[in-house]
């Protein structure tokens, strides 16, 4: 439920140890540890006259640290000014310091060869909000057209915040981290990059498309890695039974962000954006789910060099599972070809169909639920702790 100023979020961090806070921007990072840490030293690297002091001389930051200090210092933005993470670490190992560092863009981090603590602090990441987050508060549809970001799931025109939260990346991340030296060219990138949306990725279609050096196309896609709004999946091969693509599959971070991007016209079928828009927020919850409970999974898709496909997989310690998503209410038998497909390479597997229907019932081994039943018991689903399925099955339409 919304509280105030946020929803409670579900992260798993240690309680003693550093660690980093990676999201986007708008996910709630900064609102986050504010109230979760009261008491701690709060270091705005967005702060302007303290942003240029920092960057002068990183060693000034121990004098914003209190003597004798045993609570929580948090750096907001660390890729800023990437030199503090050698202050930070030196602070560690002398005063014991425990320290939390968000930050929404890895690009500087890792482009340096930054020091990332030796291991002396661990990762976390903070998503858009889950359907368990939002508690009586998620409503499918609404999710489906505006996303997870908590501002667009609480303000009165939720279109409005998202029109501006991507003009704002394109000003505030890749302008002034001066990312790309020509604002208009990755506009238009970003528009044929949501026709890709839940595809395979071709690149060369995508600098056709926007006139752009395929170079600089694939640059650009590094980008959006880097700023954690795109996510590019791999295609699972391990053991594989058959002759598989090799390109990955793409997708902007929130399905809000992806209809705000994705240009409409005329032309364009309503159903080819909804399903492109329901993948996207089964994918979204999967990685949040996966990450706030600390599962271990990777997360792949599925697809033989004949076109047989599965949306999602999902491989680690605790199993492997396939699914499958179509925002359909009618089912029929040729829908699962290929989950079936990949039951009968990998019989170990569990694997879920999610539709729009509103039956839980049962396909062979496939258990189809759905999408509000799915995304309200994913953290079960996923740990292996739930098993409420009806064991209808369905007929040939």
């Amino acid at each position: 439920m919304y509280n105030g100023n946020m929803y409670s979020r579900i992260l798993n961090y240690s309680t003693d140890r550093s660690f980093f806070l990676f999201g986007p921007r708008g996910t709630g990072k900064t609102t986050w540890v504010k109230h979760e840490f009261k008491g701690s030293v709060y270091v705005d690297l967005l702060e302007a006259q303290l942003f240029n002091r920092l960057l002068a001389n990183p060693q000034r930051l121990e004098n914003y640290i209190p003597l004798n200090f045993n609570n929580w210092i948090i750096i907001d933005e660390i890729q800023r000014v990437p030199e503090l993470l050698n202050e930070v670490h030196r602070l560690i190992e002398k005063y014991n310091f425990k320290f939390i560092l968000t930050g929404s863009n890895a690009r500087k981090l890792r482009k340096r060869g930054t020091n990332l603590l030796a291991g002396r602090a661990f990762t976390n990441y903070m998503h858009p909000l889950s359907a368990v987050e939002l508690k009586n508060d998620f409503i499918l549809e609404k999710s489906l057209k505006y996303g997870h970001l908590p501002d667009a799931y609480q303000v009165k025109d939720p279109q409005r915040y998202l029109d501006s939260y991507v003009m704002t990346y394109l000003e505030q991340e890749i302008k002034q981290e001066g990312l790309s030296r020509n604002l208009n060219n990755f506009s238009r990138f970003l528009e044929a990059a949501s026709f890709s949306q839940g595809s395979v990725l071709n690149i060369s279609e995508v600098a056709r498309e926007c006139s752009i050096e395929r170079k600089t196309v694939g640059n650009y896609f590094n980008i959006l890695t880097d700023l954690l709004v795109g996510y590019r999946i791999p295609v699972f091969t391990r053991k594989s039974k058959r002759r598989m693509i090799s390109h990955e599959k793409f997708y902007f971070f929130d399905t809000g962000i992806f209809r705000t991007i994705r240009p409409k016209g005329p032309l364009d079928k309503p159903e080819q954006i909804d399903g492109a828009a329901g993948e996207t927020l089964i994918l979204q919850e999967l990685i949040a789910t996966n990450d706030s409970y600390n599962l271990g999974y990777k997360i792949f898709f599925w697809r033989t060099s004949n076109n047989l496909e599965v949306d999602f997989v999902l491989y680690g310690q605790k199993g492997l599972k396939a699914f499958e998503v179509k925002r359909t209410d009618r089912l029929s038998k040729s829908m699962f070809k290929g989950l079936k497909a990949f039951l009968k390479d990998y019989p170990q597997s569990e694997a879920f169909f999610i539709y729009g229907g509103n039956n839980m019932i049962r396909e062979g081994n496939i258990n189809i639920l759905p999408f509000d039943q799915f995304l309200k018991n994913l953290p079960g689903i996923l740990n292996n702790k739930y098993d409420d399925y009806n064991t209808f099955s369905i007929s040939e339409n």
